[in-house]
């Protein structure tokens, strides 16, 4: 059990790792290639992770499963049945996603853009960068097999080294080849992100070969568990797969959320706005703003979030499997504080320092437009950890095909509400129909959490309420403290002005936020024995 623990420990923590340093590059990244590199960017990225999704089918996971359960049976051949024949499979799988996107970059990118003309990213650029990402897909989905395999049977050292690896060589490659074509080389923008987003394909190499080291050294204990096979299960290759679909449809359900929705953006932004009046360039501005930076700043919180919430999954798996209905009350109710107590104030508190915030890490020109857009982009962290959160306790209750139902209806509700809202309040408009179709998606996971869990949302309503308040005096107390810093200097930021409001933002709201929490216990029912060290020194000094 200890060594289950260590692994997942480390598992998690390469994963956060790589997540945070996969959000965190697009700032250097926006000051090498602007905010129209991040649209032809963006163009590229996310049909290709559609596609990714759909050709790996949450393989790590639903393996990782399929194999843990035989090898808990003594059947060891049975998990080698299905590394042999699946890595055949996601070889076809991944070449098949190759071509599909290869050919078809020329109807997207005609697509994207429209029948719209300007001095912006041309169809023959979104097609070249598209089908530069394409080559990925050839090497993902059997690395994909490969970390799952390695997971059944408890080792997740393999899976958070290559994880690790692949992003750190991901993003060194964008980074370091768009300096070089850029500034010396003197090349084209178009080249410099299409080598960026080739990155994919350069990571997903030396992650794969990361594996393939791990499999050389292992491969002795390998064959020694398989040659102690005790048990033969006699399972047939189509009941393996249709075993394997029914683990991985819900983790393909979530991890397709948020591609599926800015893929409606990438479709509808730049050619709404250009009915509207908008030059091309701005379009793209607003789509890279929307889609690039301020979802990438956003995401950080809500990965810091659901990483605390998510380790919760497995004891609610338990006590749903055994019946004890109060501890999963506990449980849930503990999933959902965790979520709100990290996400409401990070979501607040960006929504406050928007302006600042764009400017400092970006770039000052587009502080106006960007500022706004995260201003308003900042709430749908909220929406983001809870749809995550729901969908894994929905999975944990064995609902998992409520989860992907969820998601069709939010994405219809997106899909709807997306070129009606951007008419009228333009890039704000898709970031409102964003909201409303998580929100949607996010009802009928509590339906389905209260029906099938038992579950009451008393605590969770109550805890709630008293988190919205403090994120508000927080915010409050940021706005004071800003507004009149801002005033000195007539709202005109340079990096030194932006930098000295969020740190004074970010410090005073900080304060606001603990001392409130931790006056009334909130952050002792919250986060339990974390923070048990406070409330016994508090009981000291009195």
């Amino acid at each position: 059990m200890s060594r289950l623990l260590r692994g997942t420990l480390i598992l998690t923590a390469a994963t956060f790792f790589s997540k945070f340093i996969g959000l965190i590059y697009i700032v250097p990244f926006n000051a090498l290639v602007g905010t129209k590199g991040l649209a032809l960017y963006g163009y590229a990225y996310n049909p290709y992770t559609i596609l990714l999704s759909i050709a790996t089918m949450g393989v790590p996971l639903a393996v990782s499963k399929f194999v843990s359960k035989y090898n808990a049976l003594g059947d060891y051949a049975t998990g080698r049945k299905l590394l042999k024949s699946g890595l055949f499979i996601m070889t076809l799988t991944g070449f098949a996603a190759f071509l599909v996107l290869y050919f078809i970059a020329p109807v997207l990118s005609s697509n994207i853009l429209g029948k719209h003309g300007g001095n912006g990213n041309t169809v023959d650029d979104i097609t070249f960068v598209i089908r530069m990402v394409s080559t990925a897909l050839i090497f993902v989905p059997s690395m994909s097999l490969i970390r799952g395999y390695f997971q059944g049977f408890q080792s997740m050292g393999p899976t958070a080294v290559s994880q690790v690896v692949e992003q750190v060589i991901r993003i060194l490659f964008i980074l370091i080849a768009s300096y070089v074509v850029i500034h010396v080389l003197n090349g084209t923008l178009t080249t410099a992100v299409g080598l960026a987003t080739f990155a994919a394909t350069v990571g997903a190499v030396g992650g794969l070969l990361v594996l393939l080291w791990y499999w050389n050294r292992r491969r002795p204990y390998l064959k020694k568990m398989y040659e102690q096979s005790t048990v033969d299960s006699g399972v047939s290759l189509p009941a393996i797969y249709r075993e394997i679909v029914s683990y991985a449809v819900p983790f393909v359900a979530v991890g397709l959320a948020i591609p599926l929705y800015k893929i409606i953006d990438q479709f509808t932004i730049v050619n709404t706005l250009q009915r509207t009046g908008y030059s091309q360039p701005k379009a793209e501005d607003v789509f890279a703003m929307v889609t690039q930076t301020s979802h990438q700043l956003v995401m950080i919180p809500v990965s810091l979030a659901t990483a605390f919430a998510l380790t919760l999954i497995p004891i609610i798996t338990k006590s749903y499997t055994e019946g004890d209905y109060d501890a999963l009350n506990k449980q849930i109710t503990q999933s959902f504080q965790i979520t709100l107590f990290l996400t409401v104030p990070a979501a607040v508190g960006l929504s406050v320092l928007a302006y600042p915030a764009y400017g400092t890490l970006f770039t000052l020109n587009d502080i106006k437009l960007g500022g706004e857009l995260l201003r308003w982009y900042s709430l749908s962290g909220i929406w983001f950890a809870m749809f995550t959160v729901t969908a894994a306790i929905m999975q944990g209750l064995n609902r998992q095909k409520y989860a992907l139902f969820s998601l069709l209806v939010g994405i219809l509700f997106k899909l709807t509400l997306n070129i009606p809202l951007i008419y009228l309040w333009k890039g704000v408009g898709s970031i409102i129909a964003t909201n409303i179709g998580y929100t949607v998606s996010i009802l009928i996971n509590l339906y389905v959490i209260k029906k099938y869990g038992e579950f009451s949302f008393k605590w969770v309503f109550r805890r709630a309420i008293l988190i919205i308040a403090f994120g508000l005096a927080m915010a409050a107390a940021v706005y004071v403290i800003k507004a009149p810093i801002e005033s000195s200097f007539h709202g005109v930021y340079t990096k030194t002005r932006g930098i000295a409001v969020l740190a004074a933002g970010i410090l005073l709201g900080g304060l606001v936020y603990f001392a409130l929490s931790y006056k009334s216990g909130l952050i002792q029912i919250v986060l339990g024995q974390r923070f048990s060290f406070l409330k016994r020194k508090k009981q000291k000094a009195t």
